[in-house]
């Protein structure tokens, strides 16, 4: 006898189809399951024979072989256990032999029966919708997958209620959508002292999603300033919030199917590995570049970072997507995000230009400094020194202006951003000026007769390269917005040129 049910493989947020095929047949009794699969799917027969056991049944004394087909293509995760117990209970007449036929499993077995939480329920439900099936899941993945829109959905605590559903004796009621948190208010920007210049440069960043560099000695309040950019972003779209979530779900960090609009803060230690910033490792799962999709990532420390690990950094930070290439697959995941990072000028932290109380100045500057390399630098917007905060400073007033005021006036941003990307047909995930490119950019940021001068002056010192002529468009072009102006002026280019030179450094860029 043979039953088949489908599942899924995921390659990167993407789910694949794979047939579960059981047959029975008489010889040597063994319960074999082929199909290229991982440890955690060998270990399935001992999860399921055991899940059996707590049911009160016995596998059959046959040769059972279990096929996991395509059998080339990798098979890696404990999800495979659930539709392979029913393909098995298909096969000794415990569920009805057409009970399977329209439904795509993905779960993993307890000893005792019940069904375990298990990571991306999402894009399976996703994948099932899209091939016309229903999906059987736990109960605990219920909530999430039903964030799919999928219009069949059995959500299951254990292999006895499946069971007992199947055979008309109960019910198992469809999931609802968990919640939809809303984002938090986080830290006030009113909260720091001084570092106007800072402050400003922050607010163009989130303005038109650019990246920025802080250069400044311990306690100047780089990371607190980083810490309170996300408020100033508006919330995600609902195209971003199905995007973001499906990377979460992957990596199970999706919890009771609970989604949120805050836009993905992570903030990974120096220490962290290429695999573990950009995505790879045995099973090849998303990296912080990409649990960070559509928010900020936050590299503190910036050169203590592996020089190899930063430069890994280099093509999404280009692209959008991260692209981890193994012998039999190429793993793609997105990897939109808003780079902020932040350093000290040399490694005692009190280098630096005007402060001179770094010993081994300039040495240790340029040797700690050196360790970014310049196409890295090149691909950041927005590069700035931060001070020391001045006694003065911390003894006087606390600023007329928080993260509310400053949210105002980058949300108007995008919205003008926004609707100027529909109305020359562009996608709402590249309307950001940090994103505009080609001759759309040119017909949106060519500035007048003074900026151009002032650009090509910058561009012919050497100040900026090809790349940086084009960041810098995009930057005048987002404080032209946020002036309210309709074109671009020497003075908003004027600015760009100030925040494209290396922070931290003794040269200055070309004056106004």
């Amino acid at each position: 006898m043979a039953a088949r049910i489908v599942t899924a493989a995921f390659e990167g947020v993407e789910a694949r189809r794979v047939d579960v095929e059981v047959q029975t047949s008489s010889g040597m009794v063994a319960f074999i399951v082929v199909g290229l699969g991982d440890k955690a799917v060998a270990e399935s027969r001992e999860r399921v024979r055991a899940a059996f056991a707590g049911l009160g049944l016995a596998l059959p004394s046959k040769r059972l072989v279990v096929n996991l087909a395509p059998a080339d293509l990798p098979k890696e995760g404990s999800h495979y256990d659930l539709p392979i117990a029913l393909g098995l209970m298909a096969v000794m007449g415990v569920l009805p032999q057409d009970a399977l036929a329209d439904w795509l499993a993905f779960g993993e077995l307890s000893l005792d029966g019940r069904l375990a939480t298990t990571a991306g329920a999402l894009p399976a439900a996703i994948a099932a919708e899209s091939m016309g099936l229903g999906l059987i899941c736990p109960e605990s993945a219920g909530p999430e997958a039903a964030w799919s829109g999928a219009g069949r959905i059995l959500a299951a605590r254990s292999l006895i209620s499946l069971i007992n559903h199947f055979r008309g004796v109960q019910v198992i009621s469809p999931p609802s959508p968990g919640v939809v948190k809303e984002a938090a208010g986080g830290p006030d920007l009113g909260d720091v002292r001084g570092q106007e210049q800072a402050k400003r440069a922050l607010e163009i960043a989130a303005a038109g999603g650019h990246n920025l560099l802080m250069c400044g000695p311990p306690g100047s309040g780089k990371s607190m300033m980083a810490s309170r950019l996300p408020g100033l972003l508006p919330p995600l779209s609902a195209k971003e919030l199905l995007e973001t979530s499906m990377v979460h779900s992957v990596s199970g960090l999706i919890a009771k199917g609970e989604l949120t609009r805050a836009r993905p803060y992570r903030s990974p230690h120096h220490s962290a590995s290429m695999a573990a910033l950009v995505g790879g490792g045995a099973r090849v799962k998303p990296g912080e570049v990409s649990l960070a999709h559509n928010g900020v990532l936050f590299l503190d420390e910036l050169p203590e970072f592996t020089p190899q690990v930063l430069d890994s950094l280099r093509q999404p930070l280009e692209t959008g997507e991260v692209i981890v290439a193994r012998a039999n697959a190429h793993v793609r995941y997105p990897a939109r995000v808003q780079l902020i990072a932040a350093m000290n000028p040399c490694r005692c932290g009190h280098g630096g230009p005007g402060r001179g109380a770094c010993g081994k100045a300039p040495r240790c500057q340029l040797d700690y400094q050196g360790r970014l390399s310049g196409p890295l630098l090149d691909r950041i917007d927005i590069q700035i020194d931060v001070p020391p905060v001045t006694p003065a400073e911390l003894a006087g007033a606390p600023p007329a202006e928080g993260t509310a005021e400053v949210a105002r006036r980058v949300a108007e941003a995008w919205r003008v951003q926004i609707e100027r990307a529909a109305e020359m047909d562009i996608p709402d995930d590249m309307a950001l000026n940090a994103r505009m490119d080609g001759r759309r950019l040119e017909r949106i940021a060519m500035p007048d007769e003074g900026g151009r001068q002032l650009l090509t002056l910058a561009a012919e010192s050497g100040r900026i390269t090809a790349r940086g002529w084009v960041r810098a468009l995009r930057l005048a072009r987002t404080i032209a917005d946020l002036e309210g102006s309709q074109s671009v002026r020497r003075r908003h280019v004027a600015e760009a040129v100030v925040y494209r030179r290396f922070a931290g450094g003794s040269e200055t860029a070309a004056a106004p």
